[in-house]
């Protein structure tokens, strides 16, 4: 049980080191403290991988690990345990991986920063509240780890605090997270409600009998929850719909989307650990440990599969014109966690955790890889402003190109040929096609259309980024540079998962050793047909992702190799259609009309009316500007004359005398 503890608590450790005593002990002791913790956690993860997953040790479904009794009031008994079954192991992997490549990588990316132990502090403070939220045995200990990751992403997107922008881009992950983790929380009391726990292991033995069987007429009491009179089917709708709330803010669904992209002012390394292992997938991991509840509501399933389609097509649209190489990839992130949703929606849950898992490795090679880019070019990040790179650094150009092939997904149907990408994305595309949702349809073209797109603007950043003349200036050119040993490293890692971690894991994810593999970690009900039906569908979908694929290949080259003039034409010609995509769709133009200005307008209100006109003039303030009023008034009595003195004393006896003899009188 020791290993599971050190997995979880080595990285804290890590982060109170470099956080408390880094000044003491230097910046090259933190990085070497941190990083080295986070590679023992890596290869213990992929050991618990193993064993858990791969079923070469203990063989158990679960494994707990108590640590101690946190919170005992009323109804709620909650206690502090690790849960370790395969779901926990993938994310344990994904996670430790991930982090330790970006713990190694930032050693060269940061080392002229001189707040390099803060830095390193806070990656591992970020990677141990993500270890807390996927080994969470209940619903609140998830909440703990939950809010852990939006704290430690608040910390490390604003790192530069100096900059405005991103300060203001820390705060806006911020702030749009805590709308997610309003639903979240209310789900959470939701459960409680119906469930009287929040501990999975009794909310999960309760979804088996909790609803009648199919064509019998429920007998369930009417409930009350949230103020609504509920029978107990709409109840967990509610509460899978609230759950989906929290989900959709962590991980930059369509509405609660804005965040992500902003999250970019963070350095590069911040952004790899973020969008590709850690905070942006928590809401697909809360779904799929949440699917014994979400297999009971079709309803929500199908608000989870229109909301993920919605999103994969809106971020690809978005991609196809942006020039920050970073926020390309990151609309990229936004749309690919579209298709995990998807699955998710569809029941395919294997399938969004299996696109997780490899979408971990090429996503992480391609942040990591744009970083390599702009530190070649002295920080420049406007693909406008670079070309002809593939020469001049040579491992990053192919370290990108097969994170590129990679997220387009390029293999051959029907085969077992291709990269990580091509194995689980298009598997949802299938699934997508083969289930019995109400969406199902809408959803699937939306999800043709991405990969059309993805595979355009992927490209696109390829071509623009590494081919055609250098665009930047003598100078920059001049000192174009391949990057360290020490940040080439991480890349050629992630390459090798990129290239290889959808074929060597297909059969367990979502093949043959399905059941095997998950030993009831991700449930599907009964009348959950898709593991099956996607086999069976029609060849022309099992072929449409490559078609796809190779058409965004073919327009990408043809605009920026074959005839570099026709971007600018088109922009010309279609200059709406062109200022709405760059703008994102305006969105963040709209929430900052309904939502941020009238906030500050509500805040000046208040100030001028409230705070100025009401509490300073009659509250502390104002009683306080009255009594220092009368105090100086009473002061001016204490003259030091003493005819003064005396000319008050008479005042007063004849004041005195005149009230008893008129009080006599009545």
């Amino acid at each position: 049980m020791l290993i599971y503890k050190a997995i979880v608590f080595l990285p804290l450790i890590g982060a109170l080191i470099a956080g408390l005593f880094g000044r003491q002990i230097g910046a090259k002791a933190s990085e070497y403290v941190t990083s080295g913790l986070m590679i023992v956690v890596a290869l213990l993860s992929w050991v618990v991988f193993i064993n858990v997953g791969l079923g070469q040790g203990e063989g158990h479904e679960v494994i707990k690990v108590s640590l101690l009794r946190w919170i005992q009031s009323g109804g709620i008994d909650v206690e502090w345990s690790l849960r370790i079954d395969t779901l926990t192991a993938v994310m344990l992997v994904v996670v430790n991986t991930v982090s330790t490549l970006v713990h190694i990588y930032s050693i060269g990316y940061m080392h002229h920063d001189p707040h390099r132990p803060r830095f390193f502090a806070y990656l591992s403070l970020f990677t141990f509240a993500m270890l807390m939220l996927v080994t969470s045995d209940n619903l609140l200990q998830m909440f703990f780890g939950w809010e852990g990751v939006g704290l430690a992403s608040y910390l490390l997107i604003g790192f530069w605090f100096k900059k405005p922008a991103a300060c203001a881009a820390a705060m806006k992950a911020f702030i749009v997270n805590r709308v997610g983790d309003f639903g979240f929380i209310l789900g959470m009391a939701g459960i409680f409600v119906l469930f009287g726990s929040i501990n999975f292991e009794t909310i999960f033995a309760a979804t088996q009998t909790y609803l009648p069987a199919e064509g019998a007429e429920s007998t369930e009491a009417v409930i009350n929850f949230l103020g609504m009179s509920l029978d107990k089917g709409h109840a967990i709708t509610a509460v899978c719909l609230l759950l989906f709330m929290g989900a959709m803010g962590k991980s930059a669904q369509f509405l609660l989307h804005t965040w992500l992209p902003d999250a970019m002012e963070g350095p590069t390394p911040v952004s790899a650990l973020i969008h590709a292992a850690t905070m942006v997938t928590a809401g697909v991991f809360l779904v799929a440990r949440m699917s014994p509840l979400f297999e009971l509501s079709p309803d929500a399933l199908t608000f989870v599969t229109l909301i993920g389609a919605i999103t994969a097509f809106f971020a690809a649209t978005v991609g196809l014109v942006q020039n920050d190489i970073k926020r390309v990839i990151a609309y990229s992130t936004c749309s690919q966690l579209g298709y995990m949703f998807v699955a998710l929606g569809v029941g395919a849950y294997g399938a969004a955790v299996f696109h997780l898992f490899t979408h971990a490795f090429f996503k992480a090679l391609l942040f990591l890889g744009a970083g390599s880019v702009i530190h070649a070019v002295d920080g420049e990040q406007d693909m406008r402003y670079m070309g002809g790179l593939r020469k001049h650094i040579p491992y990053t150009f192919w370290a990108m190109t097969i994170g590129t092939l990679a997220l387009t997904g390029v293999g051959i149907p029907g085969t077992m040929i291709g990269f990580a990408g091509f194995f689980s994305k298009d598997v949802i595309i299938e699934s997508a096609f083969a289930s019995n949702s109400a969406v199902a349809g809408f959803a699937f073209t939306l999800l043709v259309v991405a990969a059309l797109f993805t595979s355009f603007y992927s490209w696109r950043l390829a071509f623009m980024t590494f081919f055609g003349k250098p665009r930047a200036s003598a100078d920059v050119m001049h000192h174009v540079h391949e990057s360290p040993m020490v940040m080439l490293l991480p890349l050629v890692v992630l390459a090798v998962g990129a290239i290889f971690a959808g074929v060597a894991f297909e059969g367990h994810f979502f093949g043959l050793e399905y059941a095997e593999f998950w030993k009831g970690a991700l449930f599907t009900g009964a009348e959950n047909e898709i593991l099956n039906e996607f086999h069976h569908v029609p060849t022309w979908v099992k072929w449409s992702p490559f078609v796809a694929m190779i058409t965004g290949f073919i327009t990408a080259w043809f605009m920026y190799i074959k005839s570099p003039s026709t971007p600018k034409v088109l922009a010309t010609q279609h200059r709406v259609l062109y200022e709405f995509l760059l703008n994102k769709w305006y969105f963040d133009e709209l929430y900052d009309f309904l939502f941020v200005r009238s906030a500050k307008a509500l805040g000046r209100f208040l100030w001028k009316r409230g705070d100025i006109g009401v509490i300073d003039a009659y509250g502390p303030n104002g009683v306080a500007a009255g009594v220092a009023e009368l105090t100086q008034r009473a002061v001016r009595l204490q003259s030091g004359y003493l005819y003064h003195y005396a000319f008050a004393m008479l005042i007063g006896v004849a004041a005195l005398v005149t009230w008893m003899m008129l009080g006599s009188s009545f």
